[in-house]
């Protein structure tokens, strides 16, 4: 029988002492423990996962072209996609006609930078009923227009530093640095609720110098699944999986891997492990340091897992039914006809799925993407099979090349 280790303890208070201050209760009192086996994931045909697959490539111009999707909002009406690479953000219809973009020689400089002036990802405001882009750079916040217009530029507003921050419906704000300033002391919490600017609730405690010298990031990551209510948060060197209100955190999912996947359960806490991270990854690459892009559609848990080893074959993104306990790695769902016979993610190639998982999560669609290489390298896999495409594609395929912009992937889950 497979050897499980516990993957993750709520220890930080434990670790501190009683001199540590104490964050707010996690509601464990529904905590489902799951025993997960990845080598034990199966296949599956997309039609067993997915009612409908839509690709949506998007049109390469001259001045369209860029690389690849790293950031990918969306309206009624458009795709928004930031490039990383070409630090530039796109517009296009949602069949993928290319409208407009900006890009960083659009931001008029601030004079007390020294470095150039460059952006790192956008937000969609909405103003008098129109949607505009907004970029913040240096101490201003840029806003376009859907031309790719600079409509105006404001000071950014030191009093609400919240303007950005992901909110639940009633107004709540979720902060991942709070600090809480003290007489003698100060304590960061790695997760807490605000509510009018006044904290509601907090989570994880840690004081300023206790990450010094030391790699990768101890906080964690929030994932909408396209609950307004409720979030899913995932804290870096567990294996838990947490729901997040606008009142309270609660552990949900408590994963046990096997023991050979498995972190040490000091390993968020224990010393010795500072500053000698990735060399202890090098030496334990089997060993999962990170989970990530976690979501919840019906009876069904999506999540990855990352570690050192960067084989193809290995499964690292998965789908567990919370029902059947069926593990199916989503690396090894088959094309069949819904798909077109082409795969609905490039994980074979460990690219953009592998890095951005799904870009987009609603209760009907689920959006990724992959580049137009994979995309062309899979259809001549198909070359000997006689395959048949919709006119979209069949259009695609017989104008575009391997070197054009990404594809959209839409794809809608079934209902379970």
């Amino acid at each position: 029988m497979l050897k499980f280790a516990l993957s993750s303890l709520i220890i930080c208070a434990l670790s501190y002492g009683q001199t540590m201050a104490q964050g707010s209760k996690i509601d464990s009192s529904k905590m489902v423990t799951l025993r997960i086996d990845p080598s034990s994931a199966r296949g599956a045909a997309v039609s067993q996962f997915f009612d409908e697959v839509n690709f949506i490539p998007l049109e390469t111009t001259k001045e369209s072209l860029f690389g690849s999707i790293s950031q990918l909002k969306m309206t009624d009406e458009n795709y928004f996609v930031f490039d990383w690479e070409t630090k530039a953000v796109l517009i296009f219809t949602k069949t993928g006609k290319y409208v407009a973009k900006v890009n960083a020689s659009k931001i008029e400089k601030d004079p007390d930078l020294k470095d150039n002036q460059a952006f790192y990802g956008f937000d969609l405001k909405t103003e008098d009923g129109k949607t505009l882009i907004q970029i913040s750079a240096g101490k201003k916040k840029h806003y376009f227009d859907l031309t790719g217009k600079l409509v105006k530029k404001v000071d950014v507003d030191k009093a609400d530093k919240y303007a950005d921050y992901k909110k639940f419906g009633d107004g709540t704000v979720i902060d991942q640095n709070y600090l809480e300033e003290k007489d003698k002391d100060s304590t960061y919490y790695h997760l807490s609720l605000i509510k009018d600017q006044k904290k509601v609730e907090t989570y994880f405690p840690y004081r300023p110098g206790d990450y010094k010298n030391d790699e990768g990031w101890h906080g964690g990551s929030i994932y909408d699944y396209g609950n307004p209510d409720e979030f899913l948060y995932v804290k870096n060197y567990q294996y838990n999986i947490y729901k997040l209100t606008s009142k309270s955190l609660s552990l949900a999912y408590q994963i046990f891997f096997p023991a050979v996947n498995s972190l040490p359960i000091d390993y968020g806490t224990n010393p010795i492990y500072k500053g000698k991270r990735y060399e202890y990854y090098e030496k334990n690459r089997d060993l999962f340091y990170e989970m990530a892009n976690s979501y919840l559609h019906g009876d069904n848990l999506y999540f990855q897992v990352r570690n050192w080893n960067w084989s193809r074959d290995e499964k690292k993104a998965f789908i567990y039914n919370l029902k059947s306990n069926d593990l199916t790695s989503l690396a090894d769902i088959e094309p069949d006809s819904t798909s077109q016979f082409l795969p609905i993610t490039d994980l074979t190639s460990q690219y953009d799925f592998t890095n951005h998982g799904f870009h987009i999560v609603t209760p009907d669609y689920f959006y990724t993407s992959y580049s137009s290489l994979a995309m062309f390298t899979f259809k001549e896999q198909n070359e000997e099979k006689n395959r048949k495409y919709n006119a979209l594609l069949t259009e695609y395929f017989k104008t575009q090349n391997r070197k054009g912009n990404p594809v959209i992937i839409q794809l809608k889950p079934k209902k379970n």
